[in-house]
């Protein structure tokens, strides 16, 4: 049976984290980052608290992997966008 080669990336500033590995088939995005063993060297890392996506779409950690996925593990926002945007706007006048 063939094996699914997947990317799993933490992006931090300036840095990112990225594993390719190789799972069996009907693996979880869930799966992949635990088998990455990002979760051992970022301890900050909660799945239950940061979103998990593939390729830029937010996905839950049961989903199923593709031969190929990209599976990102998003950091919590600091600022929600419309904020952030707003305080760029104030800096700007």
């Amino acid at each position: 049976m063939a094996r699914l080669r997947i990317e799993v990336v933490y992006a931090l500033p300036g840095v990112e984290d990225a594993v390719t590995l190789e799972l069996h088939p009907g693996a979880t995005a869930g799966d992949a980052v635990r088998a990455s063993r990002l979760l051992e060297r970022h301890p900050e890392i909660d799945l239950g608290r940061h979103k998990l996506g593939i390729y830029g779409k937010v996905v839950t950690p049961d989903a199923r992997l593709s031969d190929g996925d990209r599976v990102e593990v998003y950091r919590p926002l600091l600022l929600e966008p419309k904020e952030a945007r707003r305080r760029r706007a104030l800096r700007k006048a």
